[in-house]
């Protein structure tokens, strides 16, 4: 990590939670049209439906299942979350616990 991102502005790190579905209370449109990348468990991922840094979760799809609302079906998996705006570049200041 550079000097420079050594304390990041907070707008330049994501939402400790956010969600992709509008109708979720975590939704925030402004965030996600920013592109936020997300490293789960030292890997990146790009299936991300929700996510939570400090409590350490990812939701992703279950499979193809949908609810009788015809939404995906959700699978809540723990772990080190890490999360960054991807529109900041190279070297962007990340959010993660601790």
């Amino acid at each position: 990590m550079s000097e420079e991102n050594a304390n990041p502005n907070p707008s330049d790190v994501p939402p400790d939670h956010l969600a992709v579905h509008p109708a979720s209370p975590h939704f925030e449109a402004e965030a996600l049209q920013r592109g936020v990348g997300i490293r789960f468990k030292g890997k990146v991922r790009t299936d991300i439906e929700e996510y939570s840094i400090s409590e350490g979760w990812v939701k992703v799809q279950a499979g193809k299942t949908v609810d009788r609302k015809g939404r995906p079906l959700l699978i809540k998996l723990p772990g080190e979350v890490e999360a960054w705006f991807e529109d900041l570049g190279e070297d962007p200041p990340v959010a993660k616990k601790g």
